[in-house]
């Protein structure tokens, strides 16, 4: 019998178990047992190519419990929950939290299979699309998240995957590493992107309005409140809520923003009235919230419901293969915006980027790239003193990355054609091959930049 899929099932009665374990591989399906909510939780993940079927009643940790949490982890996993006779309306609370369906005790073996053959070929057509949508975002993403090291290739890599899903997720970098435009990535490639992208700088918002900035108020709510309004939340309602530097959230706060994530709705500022938010959220931190949260500076519990899956920016000093490239992109641009003809980068020039730390990162590089692309001489360079003697290049280093600037950037230019490469740098095509392996080239990320 041909494989109908996978379905990962969780019953604390042992003679159910035997069961439907022994039903559901006479249909064909391959099976995950458990008889725990906790081991079926770490099983699951937003590639989980399956179907949760649970009990509901279970000792420890339910499967209601077991619902909401496979949920936060991938919302569109087909979940079957199975109920004892009488338990119909806690099943249709299961169906509001998000269940595909629910079976009521005792029932029929064709019914069971009925259902999770359907939920199965569901489950088939969303990973499907997702490893299109995923495809398709790997090959526009390098024109958005700029660069060639192994470091930036996993990200890209981490990003498409999580863009087709809708899993909460942390960003973590120093400033200036770019954390908003991979929350801003997620969104575009996402498939909330026809909604609204809701970007809070949590650090630049005062105490005493940060309340009223989130969730709304009502007209005479406070002092000068002579019109209501929704907050940032009702407006990402639909689409992405990007919560940048959350680490400066007030206490206070991050409580109320919990309740809101968790139930789905907000209270405005003078009302009793709920109103329902459908967004995703993604948080940005320069510091380790596990660290402040340890520390009581931060809610643990807002960290795990944020924490589903993280993203570790690397800082530019530590991936400097990328630092030419950048270089010249961002220099690019500035030239077209300000009408200024593109002027070659020296040699020199790429040495010293090389030797220099980069505390501001990509945001510095890229004022940098514009003060050269606008003419200004040597007023763009950063204070040679702050240049640590310790990041200085060898001359075979110093030349390994020139080089492959040089082989970036003349594909970048054709397109990814390597005949037109190959004649621009007068070379063969197997000494252009042998380098392109060497610096880890891959012309196919070329052909969509011209």
């Amino acid at each position: 019998m041909p494989d109908q899929g996978l379905v990962l099932f969780v019953d604390d009665e042992e003679a159910m178990r035997e069961a439907v374990g022994q039903w559901l591989r006479l249909a064909g399906f391959e099976l995950i047992v458990h008889d725990r909510a906790a081991p079926a939780i770490a099983a699951l993940s937003t590639d989980f190519p399956g179907v949760l079927v649970t009990d509901l009643k279970m000792e420890g940790t339910d499967g209601m419990e077991l619902l909401r949490q496979s949920q936060n982890i991938d919302p569109e996993l087909p979940v079957i929950v199975i109920t004892g006779h009488g338990d119909v309306e806690t099943a249709v609370d299961a169906m509001r939290l998000g269940a595909y369906d629910f079976i009521e005790k005792p029932f029929e073996p064709k019914r069971l299979l009925e259902v999770i053959r359907n939920a199965a070929e569901k489950r088939k057509l969303v990973t499907e699309n997702r490893r299109l949508r995923r495809a398709v975002a790997e090959q526009t993403l390098g024109s958005r998240i700029v660069g060639t090291s192994q470091a930036i290739e996993r990200l890209r890599a981490s990003v498409a995957e999580l863009a087709a899903t809708d899993v909460s997720v942390i960003i973590f970098g120093e400033t200036g590493a770019g954390k908003d435009l991979v929350a801003r990535c997620l969104h575009d490639f996402g498939r909330r992107h026809e909604g609204h992208y809701v970007a809070i700088n949590c650090a630049a918002i005062p105490e005493t309005m940060a309340e009223s900035e989130l969730f709304g108020y009502e007209t005479g709510a406070f002092t000068g409140a002579a019109k209501g309004r929704i907050g940032k939340l009702e407006h990402a309602s639909g689409g992405t809520l990007f919560l940048d530097e959350i680490d400066s959230m007030p206490l206070s706060i991050q409580g109320k923003l919990l309740r809101a994530l968790q139930e789905r709705v907000v209270e405005r500022l003078g009302s009793n009235r709920s109103h329902p938010i459908d967004l995703r959220a993604i948080a940005a931190s320069k510091i380790d919230l596990r660290q402040a949260s340890s520390a009581g500076r931060f809610r643990s519990d807002l960290y795990y419901r944020l924490s589903v899956v993280e993203l570790t920016i690397p800082p530019l000093r530590q991936r400097k293969e990328d630092i030419p490239l950048l270089f010249e992109y961002f220099a690019s641009l500035a030239a077209n915006a300000h009408g200024r003809e593109r002027r070659p980068v020296p040699a020199a020039t790429v040495n010293r980027l090389l030797a220099y730390d980069w505390p501001g990162n990509v945001r510095e590089l890229r004022n940098a790239a514009e003060r050269f692309a606008l003419g200004l001489g040597g007023t763009f360079w950063p204070d040679a003193a702050t240049e640590p003697e310790g990041d200085r290049l060898s001359l075979a280093e110093q030349v390994d990355a020139f080089e492959r600037s040089v082989i970036e950037r003349c594909l970048a230019e054709s397109g990814g054609k390597l005949t037109a490469v190959m004649e621009r740098l007068n070379i063969p095509r197997r000494t252009l091959s042998e380098k392109m392996a060497k610096y880890g080239l891959d012309r196919r990320r070329f052909t969509d930049q011209g």
